[in-house]
């Protein structure tokens, strides 16, 4: 997986594909082993992630409160954009709030497989990526009995009416423009007003 012994919780996060917040929260939690430094930095042992990333099984809360699967509260949102400074901003806003993880997706290929394995309740989704675009992921998601009843809020610095009509007839459920309103966003992922 990695060649160094030790990460630093950046290159951690960065590696899990999570804001630092949500591995903080891991770590206190108990769910993420770290080691201390003399000087009180936390260190992760490459060997360490590897265990909590195989043993990350869909349906186990690593983030808040909320207990079992489903627990009222709970929240798994993945982020799917290839914007990496947007995606740390999302991370970082959703993250922190409670009963909320949050797994990030770098394009639609990634996407795909965190759908299954990370079993997501919602799909914050780019409509242009390179690749597999936002309209291809959402129509193969709700085609999919597995995993149509996944809600998909699609984002796009292109928000004409065609591409808002598009992404709506395969699937979405909404379809906010960039930059984002952060207001907005919350509303529609009913976390205004909820933070850690």
């Amino acid at each position: 997986m990695v060649s160094k012994a030790y990460l630093t919780p950046n290159q951690a996060a960065s590696l899990l594909m999570v804001s630092p917040a949500t591995l903080r929260v891991w770590t206190e939690k108990g769910l993420l082993k770290a080691q201390v430094t003399a000087g009180g930095h936390r260190r992760f042992l490459a060997a360490e992630l590897e265990r909590f990333q195989r043993e990350l099984q869909p349906g186990r809360v690593v983030a808040g409160e909320g207990g079992e699967t489903g627990a009222e509260g709970e929240r798994r949102i993945l982020i799917v954009d290839d914007d990496a400074a947007l995606t740390r901003y999302l991370s970082a806003l959703l993250g922190t709030r409670e009963g909320v993880t949050v797994v990030a997706a770098q394009d639609g290929f990634m996407a795909g497989q965190l759908v299954h394995t990370f079993r997501p309740d919602t799909l914050l989704l780019d409509l242009m990526m390179p690749g597999l675009d936002g309209f291809s992921v959402c129509r193969q998601i709700k085609a999919d009995p597995a995993t149509r009843h996944l809600r998909v809020i699609a984002i796009t610095g292109y928000p004409s009416p065609e591409n808002v009509d598009r992404i709506l007839e395969v699937g979405g459920d909404a379809c906010l423009s960039k930059p984002l309103d952060e207001a907005l966003l919350l509303a529609r992922l009913g976390l205004d007003g909820e933070v850690l």
